[in-house]
């Protein structure tokens, strides 16, 4: 009697952990950061700290002579004075588009080094995306906004030849990829990535459409980190 007992409260158990577990599969995923997180953890400790994980994000042969613009309180701001036309920065979550899922996770730290067309012309969506949030907007509305601006000609047309470097090798860029690999993007107008080649088997090229920027972001990964150490090999 005690051994059917223990049948019939086995197969109870199982039955309500199935219907537990089809339950959670007929629901959404989850999104692991809904909301903002409180500003300060977003910032680095000190500004030295970011400006030399700002400058990791390209060889020193660029980096050392680029300028280099921090977060504040307020948005970024200048920290050091360039001479070549390059801007390196530390972007946060919010560089992603806003229906990615870490788009507000407080770790993310993405040194990158624009080039000067990038610099003039790519990097002022990102500045402005930074304010957009600091002022408190909601997704809906910076993407409104970026819109608005781009359809207004207050955000400057994106330049031929806009790239930059990402190859700090202590870049933290989503929960999974964390500092993934040494990589340079190129910022191309509309939808490119077939023209590149991009995604294609054994293709070095990958590629994603940013809708809300009006950009293709080309991503080729390459071998060493800025200070020219190894990087893992790149599976296809």
């Amino acid at each position: 009697m005690r051994n059917k007992n223990l049948i019939a409260l086995a197969i109870l158990l199982l039955t309500a952990l199935s219907a537990a577990t089809l339950q959670a599969q007929a629901q959404p995923p989850k999104t692991p950061y809904p909301n903002m997180a409180p500003l300060a953890q977003y910032l680095m400790p000190d500004e030295k700290s970011e400006i030399a994980l700002a400058r990791s994000a390209a060889p020193p042969s660029i980096s050392d002579a680029a300028e280099v613009m921090v977060l504040t309180r307020t948005g970024y701001t200048t920290a050091a004075k360039g001479a070549n036309g390059f801007l390196c920065i530390v972007e946060r979550s919010w560089g992603a588009t806003t229906d990615h899922p870490e788009f507000w996770n407080p770790k993310i730290r993405g040194p990158i080094c624009f080039n000067p067309p990038s610099a003039r012309s790519f990097a002022p969506i990102y500045l402005m995306k930074t304010k957009l949030v600091l002022a408190g907007k909601s997704k809906a509305e910076i993407v409104q906004a970026t819109a608005s601006a781009m359809n207004k000609k207050e955000l400057p047309v994106l330049e031929p030849g806009a790239m930059c470097y990402m190859l700090a090798k202590h870049q933290y860029l989503t929960d999974a990829g964390m500092n993934w690999h040494p990589h340079l993007m190129f910022f191309i107008p509309g939808d490119s990535a077939k023209s590149w080649g991009a995604n294609l088997p054994a293709s070095p090229v990958l590629a994603t459409d940013d809708a809300e920027e009006r950009v293709t972001i080309m991503m080729v990964p390459v071998g060493t980190w800025s200070d020219g150490t190894p990087a893992p090999a790149m599976e296809h």
